[in-house]
């Protein structure tokens, strides 16, 4: 059998979208299209007491204002729903405001112009109530409800250990909202066909937006019809349905036409969800020889009054380095906030900035090599479940990191490398991720002996899924890739979890493993290939409780400081993984690497900045909102180790698609550190905050 899987082919797709032929939610052509443009709360908290749509109604072209006054009756929402993602999602549904950009009416025109115009023209009254929009100042902390796992542990007596450690770090570190921003804005177009609604649009998860869409909408599941075949980016912000899609139904149901709407970039910061905030205190304690004696990381972080989502941030904590006494905490501060809700490694990326940091502090303490410091401290087993890893190749990611990095090059005392009036230091830390299967189906039909066709409402958010399912398939029923057909993203296919949590590849690949071997039973007992068709399955198992499954990395970051300037560049950045098999080479280096830029981004320049009056992200586009663009990234590469791992899943392949931000942004910071002395705890790192440490090295 040819080896297909882990070759790094091109992306089957990738014609498709060069050439402008896929088409995304937003691109539907459909006969006598309306255009709603969603109007947006101009307060955070309190109630509409009037809505003057006279004006907009009044314009030609408009065919309906839709407000909490003429809103169709929704289901309310059920807090108690086991998938909080399936949740229904009303709209317009009362004069509350709970959040400032929150919609409180549509516009539905004959074109998009008119809609914008007549949207402008809607003239709200409100009550405002006084909000909570403060992180810094909030009250009333509560535990976390964490989608898994307790919200806090502890093993051992840590304060006891503190007191007599021969070296202490006690430090509390921010990290700030955050925004996706994914290439293609949220929308949907939506159409009846008598009782039979179809919805294009832009989700993640199509079996939870269709469970979604019809619990909203008061209707049977089988009346509805989810397509997203598309997904131009999601990055946790398209987990959810968001208010444009049920909009779009609602609107299409009342005028007895198709209708779209689409986000707009600055509502993408309001409407859709974001990354909470974050305060951590991370406290470490050491013997003489570096190993740990004790390990204590507690975390508050925003969560929405009307939504109980918060980030797992200590969770990574609890699986990555032995110590015998180990503190971990959540807390959540519900805010008069937009809805957060998963970004990119919810949980990791933020919590890895404040620990891999706090590594890093602790190692210049006591004179130690960061790299030495981990491995000192590296578990023989999961130090809280007391299980074994399924796999664990940490020290292994740091060796190979370091020895092609050229680590050995570096110098401890920061400051002591100067390229002009460049100030350079090297920084590292270390990578984890949780690995999760989740349950999922597949189906595999062939129309004759020399073709396949893969059917899953699993998405491919542009991380590469029509090109590993369509290798899965070729290497196991013995097929060239390009007589593989591969269809995604409807909800009439077999039910997969989608994509999020870097499960959706090993969980709707397994499934797919599975159906591949059960047609090629079919076929190798002699049955006729044409009409074949074989239905497989994947459930998580045992294993999935008597080994911790977790993916692991290593950064590499080498950075340029400008003594005058305050300004950081990134000069080179390595990062060493070890994620299982890997089902294409080429598209699993791009997300890698992917996920390092996102965590340079977290260092050097992403923040939502907040008006604490108003409880509204005043930097709402890409111009003010700084994401990391060519020049920020020049020399960046990722090596994937060998590995299977067995007790994961039949392919013995990890997700990784969020592992490559995990620590990537603390290697950054630590690089920092080590190029000018600054040690910054508050993300991110923008000049303003450097310049203060850098008054003694300003040339002369």
């Amino acid at each position: 059998m040819a080896k297909v899987i882990g070759q790094p082919i091109d992306r089957i797709d990738g014609r498709a979208k060069v050439t402008g032929t896929a088409c995304y939610a937003g691109d539907q052509r459909v006969a006598r299209l309306a255009y709603g443009v969603i109007v947006g709360s101009t307060i955070g908290r309190g109630r509409i007491t009037g809505i003057d749509v006279s004006a907009a109604q009044r314009l030609p072209g408009v065919l309906l204002v839709m407000t909490h006054e003429n809103a169709p009756k929704q289901s309310a929402v059920d807090p108690t729903a086991e998938d909080r993602h399936a949740r229904a999602k009303p709209q317009l549904a009362s004069e509350e405001v709970r959040y400032f950009g929150q919609p409180i009416a549509l516009v539905v025109a004959e074109s998009l112009e008119t809609a914008r115009s007549a949207a402008a023209q809607i003239v709200p009254s409100y009550r405002a109530e006084t909000g909570a929009f403060d992180l810094a100042t909030s009250r009333g902390y509560a535990p976390a409800k964490l989608l898994s796992g307790t919200p806090d542990s502890r093993i051992g007596d840590p304060e006891s250990a503190f007191s007599v450690a021969a070296r202490k770090i006690d430090a509390t570190y921010s990290t700030p909202y955050q925004s996706h921003n994914a290439m293609e804005p949220h929308a949907a177009v939506a159409s009846w066909d008598g009782d039979r609604l179809t919805v294009r649009c832009a989700v993640q998860l199509v079996e939870s937006a269709h469970k979604s869409i019809a619990s909203t909408l008061l209707i049977a599941p089988d009346k509805v019809l989810v397509i997203a075949e598309y997904v131009g980016g999601g990055f946790g912000s398209k987990l959810p349905v968001s208010a444009e899609t049920i909009l779009a139904a609602l609107a299409a149901r009342e005028i007895g036409r198709p209708v779209k709407v689409m986000l707009s970039r600055q509502q993408m910061f309001h409407v859709a969800t974001h990354r909470g905030a974050s305060r951590q205190r991370v406290r470490l304690a050491a013997r003489p020889d570096g190993t740990l004696l004790a390990l204590a990381h507690e975390s508050l972080a925003q969560s929405a009054r009307a939504d109980e989502f918060v980030e797992p941030v200590t969770s990574a904590t609890r699986s990555l380095y032995a110590a015998p006494n180990r503190l971990t905490t959540h807390r959540i501060a519900a805010l008069d906030l937009p809805v957060a809700d998963a970004m990119r490694a919810p949980g990791e990326a933020i919590g890895l900035l404040a620990l891999e940091q706090a590594i890093d502090e602790l190692a210049v303490a006591m004179g130690m090599d960061p790299i030495d410091l981990r491995i000192r401290n590296e578990p023989t087993e999961d130090p809280e479940k007391h299980v074994p890893y399924s796999t664990r190749a940490l020290v292994p990611c740091l060796r190979v990191g370091g020895e092609k990095f050229g680590w050995n090059r570096r110098q401890s005392r920061p400051g002591a490398v100067r390229d002009g009036r460049a100030l350079i230091g090297m920084g590292v830390s270390a990578a984890i991720r949780g690995n999760f299967l989740r349950p999922a189906k597949a189906r595999v039909l062939m129309a004759s002996a020399q073709h396949a066709t893969v059917e899953m409402d699993m998405t491919d958010i542009g991380t590469g899924s029509y090109t590993i399912f369509a290798q899965i398939a070729a290497e196991v029923l013995g097929l060239p890739v390009e007589n593989v057909t591969v269809k995604l993203g409807r909800s009439d296919y077999p039910i997969t979890p989608g994509s999020g949590g870097s499960f959706g590849a090993s969980s709707s690949g397994a499934a797919l493993y599975d159906a591949c071997q059960k047609l090629k039973q079919q076929l190798d007992s002699g049955a006729g290939a044409q009409g074949l068709v074989a239905e497989g399955e994947v459930k998580p198992g045992d294993e999935y409780k008597k080994f911790s499954q977790q993916a692991y990395g290593a950064h590499f970051a080498e950075v340029a400081v400008d003594v005058a300037t305050g300004e950081i560049r990134l000069r080179r950045m390595l990062g060493v993984f070890a994620a299982g098999r890997i089902l294409n080479a080429k598209t699993a280096r791009s997300q890698l690497i992917g996920g390092m830029i996102w965590g340079v981004g977290s260092a050097l320049h992403e923040i939502c900045e907040l008006d604490t009056r108003y409880g509204s992200f005043i930097n709402n586009d890409l111009a003010q909102y700084h994401v990391p663009v060519h020049a920020d990234a020049a020399d960046i590469d990722a090596i994937m180790l060998e590995e299977f791992d067995p007790h994961a899943n039949a392919l013995g392949s990890k997700g990784l698609g969020e592992l490559g931000i995990c620590g990537a942004g603390a290697a950054v910071a630590n690089a920092v550190y080590n190029a000018c002395g600054a040690r910054i705890r508050d993300y991110p790192l923008t000049p303003d905050r450097v310049l203060p440490f850098l008054h003694d090295r300003m040339p002369v």
